[in-house]
């Protein structure tokens, strides 16, 4: 079997019937554009609609070609992507916008702050399409997230049943029609004791989504704050950077022993799985390159897990949107140890995987939009009863 065919079947993703994911290519690079359209291409559920080597171009025919993903270079002659990005979302609104850059921390910067002007995730480009594992990681994840981020955008155009969320024993929050295809969500009793730590998991939407929960938090935040954000080496010093200046609360990436600290942020470095183990009286952070979980490092169960095994019911773990399934076991640990775990909901979420599979195996004590999270968060971190 060969390479394009593994990655296809380790990328299924339930694309619905309306024909194949429309994708236009930007990128001053023919080597790359040649790459990755072979790559989409190769795969029956996507197809290729543009491509171009300048922003200007992708202004000028982006709603003429129907595309619905578009992956934009950052570095371009004529116009750049970072001045192409508005433009596009101007002229086709709720497209989805990956943007694309070689791992440099100035790059990495202006991802992220594209993250911030509507692009919805960001690809680590390889430095060349010789074969190997990192060539071949690349692949999986364009893939994954083009056909992600393609399904959801169609889901949430279509509409349909929400899912209905009861509390554990009880009767229905509301009144709501149940999906053909879809779980009822049975919410667990959140823990009675007051958090003494919070963790925070998140991919594809993250950052977004923790600019906008931290900055509502601010001053709440009394405990210390551990993120694990699937991201890169470089983007997650960046991150955190970025965490620090939008929301005033310290942040930074963690670094191999460093101790938590009551109203300090640390966000897992990129390529290094995060867990918290005890040394003496302190709880401190531990690096390692142990093997990828979830096809991620940094991933969330580790930390998850290792969070349950020392805080017990003092945990409490908030699951942000995100592709695929990281976090579910790890919550699972962290709900029997006595912890509690907040998912974001559907509809406030970018990819509604990694929230959506812990809430659907009935670990969460509450599934919130985000614009929500932060006022529950704080009433759990005051210790009052939600």
């Amino acid at each position: 079997m060969s390479i394009v065919s593994q990655l296809n079947n380790s990328v299924a993703v339930n694309v619905d019937s309306g024909g194949p994911i429309r994708v236009m290519l930007v990128d001053d690079s023919a080597v790359i554009r040649g790459m990755l359209h072979r790559w989409i291409s190769a795969d029956p559920e996507c197809q290729i609609v543009a491509s171009y080597h300048n922003g200007a171009q992708a202004v000028q025919h982006v709603k003429s070609s129907g595309a619905e993903i578009v992956i934009l270079d950052i570095e371009m002659p004529e116009m750049d992507g970072l001045t192409a990005l508005p433009l596009i979302i101007k002229e086709v609104p709720g497209i989805q916008v990956l943007m694309a850059s070689t791992l440099t921390r100035r790059n990495a910067d202006i991802s992220i702050r594209a993250l911030s002007m509507g692009a919805v995730d960001y690809l680590p480009k390889p430095e060349s399409a010789r074969s190997g594992t990192a060539t071949a990681d690349f692949q999986r994840e364009l893939l994954l997230k083009v056909k992600s981020l393609g399904a959801a955008m169609r889901k949430g155009k279509r509409g349909g049943a929400q899912i209905p969320v009861w509390p554990a024993g009880g009767a229905p929050r509301a009144e709501v029609k149940m999906g053909t295809h879809a779980k009822e969500i049975i919410l667990r009793s959140h823990s009675k004791t007051k958090p003494d730590i919070l963790a925070i998991g998140s991919s594809t939407g993250g950052p977004q989504a923790l600019f906008a929960l931290l900055g509502g938090l601010k001053k709440e935040i009394t405990v210390p704050v551990v993120i694990t954000q699937h991201m890169p080496p470089t983007f997650t010093a960046i991150l955190a950077e970025h965490i620090r200046n939008s929301t005033g609360i310290p942040a930074r990436e963690a670094a191999h022993g460093d101790p938590l600290r009551n109203g300090e942020i640390l966000v897992a470095p990129g390529n290094y799985h995060m867990t918290i183990v005890r040394k003496g009286a302190d709880r401190v952070v531990h690096l390692d390159q142990n093997a990828q979980v979830n096809y991620c490092r940094p991933a969330v169960d580790p930390m998850f897990e290792s969070i349950a095994a020392i805080y017990g019911a003092g945990a409490l773990g908030v699951i942000l949107t995100g592709m695929g399934h990281d976090g579910r076991d790890g919550s699972r640990k962290l709900v029997e140890a006595g912890g509690s775990v907040i998912a974001q909901d559907e509809k406030s979420s970018v990819v509604w995987g990694m929230p959506g599979a812990v809430a659907e195996a009935g670990l969460c004590s509450a599934v919130v939009p985000l614009s929500e999270m932060a006022m529950l968060l704080t009433r759990y971190l005051k210790g009052v009863a939600a």
